[in-house]
């Protein structure tokens, strides 16, 4: 079965690594040209324990628990093991030791330096040495006969030799190597080893081949090489056992050999062929260490390992059907497999079947069927004693006796393994068992916690130290969980079989005395995660629970999480939860997010959807961006953004991995800006996270969306767009929620990106991507269109330039009935909030409820008329109405006919009774209603019931003339507003209106005149005839005023425009002028719209009641002597008092 190579981690700085075990195994030690020895648990260890013994450390043996160092101040020392503390000198030289190595039994070490001298000390006692003269250049390697009658050494002067250690004499000597003057300019370190045990073999890598000599008669036995190696070999190593002999060489290359039958068994190539300088084998599972000259740290395992399946045939037979499908889970979800460090590769395994053939040439998976899901009981009953019996033979001639069988062995795929659960984590935070640690570190400031014998506390630092001093604070109670904001510090701690779980908050915003609170968890309730809001705080706990606490310490709202909780974050109103879904498999985690907001209107943007992570792949950071936006980061150094404009999706905007120099290397992220675009993180060598000292310094990385072709000029600006519209779906957010931005950032990354699309268009004409061409304008604002039309007509391309004006009309009727569906989403939802307020009030039927119709309606669509005009000038686009239904029409239900939100009085009687003192929040002008109140009293008697009321209005539907005309269709509107425009003064059109409006009061009269029974069809006809007329005037706007005067200057600055195009440009201006100059010329607007239509309100609606032509006649008068006598302001509030005071008699 091939071994198994796991990637390699960064141990230390470039220069010579060596590597070692301890003497059982469980754990590893290099040391390396930085001058640090690190013990590494497993090869998956980020955090690995250092020990610096000197400015560099050229050798390193470990046993008995005493470390052996080699350092450059020409010493060899000694250190406790594992604590590493110092524990003397052991020898010294003139000039630095190459390489130092234990004898079998551990109480001596042999030393072998650049002086020539060669040295070997009792480790108790280093009074008693022994030096060995006869080199004549620099030691190389030095290796002790496991009996310790022998010491072998190699030198840069070409020779190795065999020193009798007892009497100190040359035993023997070859002339095996190339000479050289220095260890550094040696072709090879030739680190040579005798075979353990016995020690009746002498292994010495010679160029590309393995010398092996025997003991005693010093000749040379056999020589051990591969195709594979290319380049000298610089090291060797037995296996415990001595039966193996692995090699690694100059070019990368890792050859392990059967010594006994002189067989290859693996090889591996360095993932990067650099040099192999260390080898170790572990004392108990068939692992290899290794290290190259880059400082990188290598693991293989299962070398040597031979598939013996006749055991899972066995047990397949033992076993019943349904055993089958159960196998080991239960044994890999209790912990209790046991395996050298990972599991073999079952891939590995399949490629190995056809290799593995038993000796009467069937192949030893034969027994199962070709059918996958059917198995012949009796052939694996009939076949597993022929496997019995050949692989027994096997054994035999093989020489694999004495190795025993590994009880990880997978003959049999058992489909996707599970991958063991993330635990949950504060981002921002390094792991919790060190005595110096983050417990977070984000845009507000830093906590750190310091446990160790001294002391047991917190240290509090803000980056801005206006918002609070640093504080230290006591940790007594072990808090292991931390978080901050600009208002309060929270920590948590887990509980204990005596102390319950705690959350601790210090509210140092607050303005009382009593700033620090504690909750207690209920029993056997621990708390996994903690996060901060502004004015609240969360936590989540093991029993799958989410507690809400405002900053002071009432308890808000309580959840349930369908999973286990890995994270949390909050910013503002927003709370995101990060939890496991389910189980992942083949090394996926399976992440579920919820992102809500616990403002006022508590609503949930994110259901439980899918986390996105990369493959294999965990999660390491989440939070908010500085402006509000989700993002994460997974241990692949991707980091992804909420995309707002996209549905809620996620998308990479950066990815640290490719800024990272070394493959161990690592960006621990502390914070994410969208303006500037900057990710803050901290740059960590060889590890995943920061230690506390020194200081960590803070670095910023761009982003980059992964477009595709981003070294090409049109893939870069693509990238720059989109990185660039991304990055502003903050701005929209913020505004719809209320809060504040910076305008002038939002309109220069518009103004980026319409120059961007720009240089795009320009390329595209430049490349004859026409289509192109029309696909990038419709991403282009209506002002930038009419750029591309004069580029594209410049260009000579007509075709391209029509097509773009025909764009051009499409994005204004696209605009406006964007426009008038928000207007009526906005009405909808004030319906809504006017019902839900009115539902726990009286529904009873009052004569106050039941106003003039004809004036509550007039009143309100007077007052729509001016939040049209408002939305208008907002916008800074010219309004198209979309069409809506008559409120009159006797087919429509009083459900369709929306209430405005202006409204001053309720035209329901689900509305109560409304009080007519109170002040009308509105600050517009006050329009002239239709008529005084007083003037309707007669008309309405006191006894007249809700019922008889009802009754009137559906027999005589009344007939009045809409005050705001409304287009028919948006199609319409939206091509008579590019139809050129005739300058008529003003009073010549008001002229042209009282005509008109002379005429449908004549139309009208005769309506009524024709008697009390046609108020059906004729009625209907005769109101809507009236209702068409009037829908032909429009209501001028500011923006119509402003370019009526200002239509000369757009024309003398380009004459070439057509009507359209003066008008996208008087659109672009009127943009640019300031919100007090639009304010005048809306205000001018709406003073216009007053004048001209107070005629209109004059006029009274004609009735079915008794005497219509008397009634009519009084109208009249009374009209006109109102409009003399009072102002509209005192007219609308006369009117009300009186009608309350009537109403109250």
């Amino acid at each position: 079965m091939p071994s198994a190579r796991k990637p390699m981690r960064y141990g230390h700085s470039e220069g010579h690594t060596e590597v070692c075990f301890d003497d059982t195994g469980s754990c590893i030690v290099t040391c390396g040209s930085d001058g640090d020895v690190r013990i590494w648990e497993n090869l998956d260890d980020d955090d690995p324990k250092s020990i610096n013994v000197g400015e560099k450390a050229y050798s390193c043996a470990l046993k008995n628990g005493r470390l052996i160092t080699a350092v450059s101040n020409n010493t060899v020392q000694i250190h406790t093991f594992p604590e590493g503390a110092p524990d003397g000198i052991l020898t010294r030289f003139t000039m630095h030791a190459n390489h130092v190595t234990f004898s079998s039994g551990g109480t001596k070490i042999a030393a072998g330096s650049s002086d020539f001298m060669i040295k070997v000390v009792e480790v108790t006692d280093s009074s008693k040495q022994k030096t060995f003269r006869g080199h004549e250049a620099p030691v190389l390697s030095l290796s002790f006969d496991p009996k310790d009658v022998y010491l072998a050494s190699a030198s840069c002067d070409g020779s190795v030799r065999v020193w009798k250690i007892e009497d100190q004499t040359c035993t023997t000597s070859w002339q095996l190597l190339q000479k050289c003057n220095d260890v550094i300019n040696a072709k090879s370190i030739c680190r040579l080893g005798w075979q353990p045990g016995t020690g009746k073999l002498l292994a010495v890598p010679v160029d590309k081949v393995v010398k092996l000599y025997r003991r005693e008669t010093w000749d040379s036995q056999l020589d051990l090489s591969d195709a594979s190696i290319t380049l000298p070999l610089n090291v060797v190593a037995w296996s415990p056992c001595g039966q193996y002999l692995a090699a690694g060489s100059v070019d990368g290359s890792i050859v392990v050999w059967n010594v006994e039958t002189q067989e290859c068994i693996e090889r591996m190539k360095h993932e990067k062929n650099y040099s192999i300088c260390g080898l170790a084998w572990h004392p108990k599972y068939k692992q290899v260490a290794y290290t190259d000259t880059e400082g990188n740290l290598g693991l293989l395992e299962n070398v040597g390992v031979v598939e013996k399946p006749k055991d899972k045939v066995a047990s397949a037979v033992a076993k019943d059907y349904n055993d089958l499908f159960d196998g080991d889970d239960d044994d890999y979800f209790n912990g209790d497999m046991v395996e050298p460090q990972s599991s073999p590769n079952p891939a590995a395994d399949e490629d190995d079947d056809g290799d593995l053939m038993l000796t009467s040439g069937r192949p030893r998976r034969a027994i199962i069927d070709e059918d996958d899901n059917s198995l012949d009981i009796g052939l694996i009953k009939a076949s597993s004693s022929l496997l019995e019996k050949e692989e027994d033979g096997d054994d035999q001639t093989g020489g694999f006796s004495a190795l025993p069988p590994s009880s990880t062995q997978q003959h049999f795929y058992d489909g996707p393994m599970p991958t063991p659960k993330q635990r949950p984590f504060q981002s921002g935070s390094t792991p919790a068992h060190l005595m110096h640690r983050f417990m977070v570190w984000n845009s507000v400031g830093i906590i750190r916690c310091y446990n160790d014998e001294q002391d047991n506390a917190i240290d509090v630092e803000f980056h801005d130290t206006s918002v609070h001093h640093a504080t230290h604070l006591p940790n007594s109670l072990n808090h292991t969980m931390a978080d901050l904001s600009a208002e309060a510090i929270l920590l948590a701690c887990e509980g204990t079989e005596e102390l319950a779980s705690k959350l601790h908050c210090i509210h140092f915003g607050s303005w009382d005395a009593n700033k620090e609170w504690t909750v207690d968890m209920p029993k056997d309730e621990d708390i996994e995660a903690i996060c901060l809001g502004q004015g609240w705080a969360a936590c989540a706990t093991s029993a799958f629970l989410v507690r809400v606490f405002t900053v002071g310490g009432v308890q808000r709202e309580i959840f349930s999480l369908p999973g286990p909780v890995v994270s949390m974050a909050g910013h503002g109103e927003q709370l995101m939860i990060i939890y496991h879904r389910g189980t992942g498999f083949d090394g996926d985690q399976c992440l579920g997010v919820q992102l809500m907001e616990l403002g006022k209107k508590k609503r949930q943007i994110l259901h439980g959807d899918p986390l996105s992570l990369t493959r294999k792949s965990y999660l390491v950071w989440v939070g908010f961006s500085a402006e509000g936006t989700p993002c994460y980061v997974d241990s692949e150094g991707i980091v992804r953004m909420l995309n707002r404009g996209l549905g809620n999706t996620w998308i990479p905007v950066c990815n640290t991995r490719e800024q990272c120099k070394g493959k161990s290397d690592h960006y621990w992220v502390v914070g994410i800006h969208e303006n500037p675009q900057q990710l803050r993180c901290i740059p960590c060598k060889g590890s995943r996270f920061p230690p506390t000292l020194p200081r960590p310094a803070v670095a910023i990385l761009p982003f980059q969306l992964p477009y595709c072709q981003v070294t090409t000029e049109k893939g870069q600006m693509e990238e720059q767009y989109w990185r660039s519209v991304v990055f502003q779906n903050h701005v929209d957010y913020l505004s719809k929620n209320g809060y504040e931005f910076d305008e002038s950032a939002k309109n220069q990354a518009v103004k980026e990106q319409q120059e961007l699309l720009m240089k795009l268009f320009a390329l595209s004409c430049k490349l004859e991507r026409e289509f192109r061409c029309v696909e990038l304008a419709d991403l282009m604002a209506p002002n930038v269109v009419s750029l591309a039309i004069k580029y594209a007509s410049r260009s000579r391309r007509i075709n391209l330039a029509q097509r773009l004006s025909q764009l051009a009309v499409e994005k204004a009727t696209e605009l406006a009935t964007a426009q008038g569906d928000e207007e009526e989403e906005e009405e909808e939802e004030e319906e809504d909030f006017r019902k839900h307020l009115s539902a726990g009030y009286s529904s009873s039927a009052t004569e106050w409820g039941q106003l003039p119709v004809r004036n509550v309606q007039q009143d309100q669509e007077v007052e729509d008329a001016e939040e049209t005009d408002a939305c208008e000038e907002a916008e800074e686009t010219p309004e198209v109405h979309k069409q809506r239904p008559n409120p009159f029409s006797k087919g429509v239900t009083s459900a369709e006919v929306t209430t405005p939100k202006s409204a001053v009085l309720g035209s329901s009687s689900s509305q109560g009774r409304v009080n007519p003192f109170k002040v009308s929040s509105n600050k517009k002008d006050p329009v002239v209603p239709s008529a005084n109140v007083l003037d309707t009293m007669s008309r309405y008697s006191k006894k007249t019931s809700l019922s008889g009321s009802r009754a009137v209005n559906k027999q005589n539907p009344p007939v009045i003339k809409p005050l705001i005309p409304k287009p028919k269709s948006k199609q319409a509107s939206a091509t008579s507003f590019f139809q050129p425009r005739t300058l008529t003064p003003n009073p010549s059109e008001k002229a042209v209106e009282e005509r008109e409006g002379k005429a449908v009061e004549e139309r009208e009269g005769k309506a009524v005149e024709d008697g009390e029974g046609k108020a059906g069809n004729e009625s209907h006809e005769v109101k809507v005839t009236a209702q068409e007329n009037t829908e032909n005037r429009r209501p001028r706007t500011g923006f119509q005023m402003w370019l009526e005067e200002n239509r000369a200057n757009i024309l003398t600055d380009n004459p070439d425009l057509n009507e359209a195009e003066v008008i996208k440009e008087g659109m672009s201006r009127f943009r640019m002028l300031t919100s007090e100059e639009r304010m005048v010329w809306t205000e001018k607007a709406k003073g216009g719209a007053v004048n001209g239509l107070a005629e209109d309100k004059k006029r009274k609606r004609p009735t079915a009641d008794e005497g219509e032509g008397r009634r009519s006649q009084e109208e009249k008068s009374e009209d006109t002597n109102a409009s003399k006598k009072s102002k509209p302001l005192d007219q609308s509030t006369n009117g009300r008092l009186s009608a309350f005071a009537f109403k109250q008699s």
